[in-house]
């Protein structure tokens, strides 16, 4: 592609930016801090570290949540200084934007992502959507622009996304509010109802990551937090069981949502389907067995990914550089 390109990926963990023959260029969090209401203190990975440590004149939130932009004016900020981080004004202005949007929103949700860039400091030449399962796919080396079925499940922080693709674009989609954070509040709960225990979200995100298994396994992990009986920090040893017992019932409605998408899938893409499998990504389904049980509950193949978390941006990537692909965005 002639002149400056950029993809943004706005997810609600974290925000990913792609410029033409340079790749990605930014991976942070999705986290802003302001100070006292009005001061942008800290943004991204610097943000994050302060989360559920600040003073109460200091906010640290995630601007995005369940897919959509749920505060305008700290993600507003949060991309100025990104960007001016990446001295945008000389790198971006004048550039052409392409932005990942999940499907299953509403065009009022949608437009509030194209407006964000609009009202940014640069002067975009033009600003083109490109729907997130179809960059999924694109960023998972998939050809969507045939006639064959594909069955893309991305589940990422706050939302899981299934969709059916074909011909370049969406034949069935539907966005469902689970994801990591579901998953890291359901073990949040678990440990206080079970061990009358308190942990944060960093804590309960740990253990996620290190022994959260759609099968219960017997990993176990020593966590800190604070005992509500006495009162007074201290440690306990949570278990791969306690862990699956808490995550059972999202891990469940993961694959409900995903028959109730087989169900309405035409018969055709279903043979598609059936020969193909579901391909899995997203950032939350590296968790451990989720493709096995996927398998086991739907007796579908799953193809899993290298590198989950970065499929949309690599998508972006892809509609950017390849002129054959431009056609698939909006």
């Amino acid at each position: 592609m002639l002149g400056k390109a950029i993809g943004i990926d706005f997810g609600t963990s974290s925000i990913k930016i792609y410029k033409n023959g340079e790749g990605v260029i930014l991976h942070q969090k999705s986290v802003i801090a302001i100070y006292k209401k009005n001061h942008v203190f800290a943004v991204g990975d610097e943000a994050f570290e302060m989360y559920e440590k600040a003073p109460e004149n200091l906010d640290v939130s995630y601007p995005i949540k369940n897919g959509v932009i749920a505060d305008i004016g700290n993600m507003q900020a949060l991309i100025d200084y990104f960007f001016a981080e990446l001295n945008g004004k000389k790198r971006f202005k004048g550039a052409e934007y392409y932005i990942a949007v999940p499907t299953d929103i509403t065009e009022v949700e949608k437009r509030a992502y194209f407006d964000l860039i609009a009202n940014t400091n640069l002067k975009s030449k033009k600003i083109h959507v490109v729907e997130k399962p179809i960059a999924d796919a694109l960023g998972m080396n998939l050809d969507i622009t045939k006639s064959t079925g594909t069955l893309v499940v991305d589940i990422g922080a706050n939302t899981a996304e299934i969709s059916v693709l074909s011909l370049g674009g969406i034949v069935l989609s539907r966005l469902i509010p689970v994801g990591g954070n579901r998953f890291d509040e359901a073990i949040i709960n678990k440990i206080k109802k079970d061990m009358n225990f308190v942990i944060g979200e960093k804590s309960a995100e740990a253990i996620k990551k290190n022994i959260a298994s759609a099968y219960a396994t017997d990993a176990q992990m020593d966590i800190c937090g604070r005992n509500l009986v006495t009162g007074l920090p201290s440690e306990i040893t949570v278990t791969g069981e306690c862990v699956h017992e808490a995550l059972a019932e999202l891990f469940q409605s993961i694959v409900d949502s995903i028959k109730i998408i087989l169900e309405r899938t035409p018969p055709e893409i279903s043979s598609d389907i059936y020969k193909s499998g579901l391909y899995l990504t997203g950032g939350s389904s590296r968790i451990q067995n989720l493709g096995q049980f996927i398998y086991d509950e739907l007796g579908l193949k799953v193809n899993l990914c290298e590198e989950p978390e970065s499929t949309v941006i690599m998508g972006l990537g892809a509609v950017i550089e390849d002129p054959q692909l431009a056609k698939l965005a909006l």
